[in-house]
């Protein structure tokens, strides 16, 4: 058995999600079209910065957060009906975290390509 590597994990998902750049996703919180969600770890922020306007959901409780049972969801504090832009720090894990989401279902989901290196030299105030 084959042991893939992460970059040919992440080079099998690419192909089947929407990838965005940092402007677009700008653009879509600005006009209040999208959940923006960080999913780097807590010590990640607290390093670099958080992003503005964004929700933090930890990439490994991301799937349990987005239960739709979930009181994330319930708290009215995510929009279903909003698109999912999710972000990490490069791009690998939120490529990966995307595939999840539309294995749970959901449609309106993209990652921002680069992640958080490509937000922090965008529109998008870190905070």
């Amino acid at each position: 058995m084959k042991i893939k590597s992460i970059s040919e994990l992440v080079s099998d998902v690419l192909d089947k999600i929407k990838t965005i750049n940092a402007d677009e996703a700008y653009e879509m919180l600005k006009n209040n079209n999208c959940n923006l969600i960080d999913i780097r770890e807590s010590n990640e922020l607290e390093n670099t910065g958080k992003v503005e306007g964004a929700n933090h959901i930890p990439r490994g409780m991301l799937e349990v957060y987005l239960d739709p049972n979930s009181p994330i969801f319930q708290n009215g504090q995510i929009d279903q009906n909003k698109e999912f832009v999710l972000f990490c720090a490069g791009g690998v894990r939120s490529a990966l975290a995307v595939k999840s989401l539309k294995d749970m279902g959901y449609q309106k989901v993209s990652h921002i390509d680069g992640g958080f290196g490509s937000i922090a030299s965008s529109k998008f105030k870190i905070i």
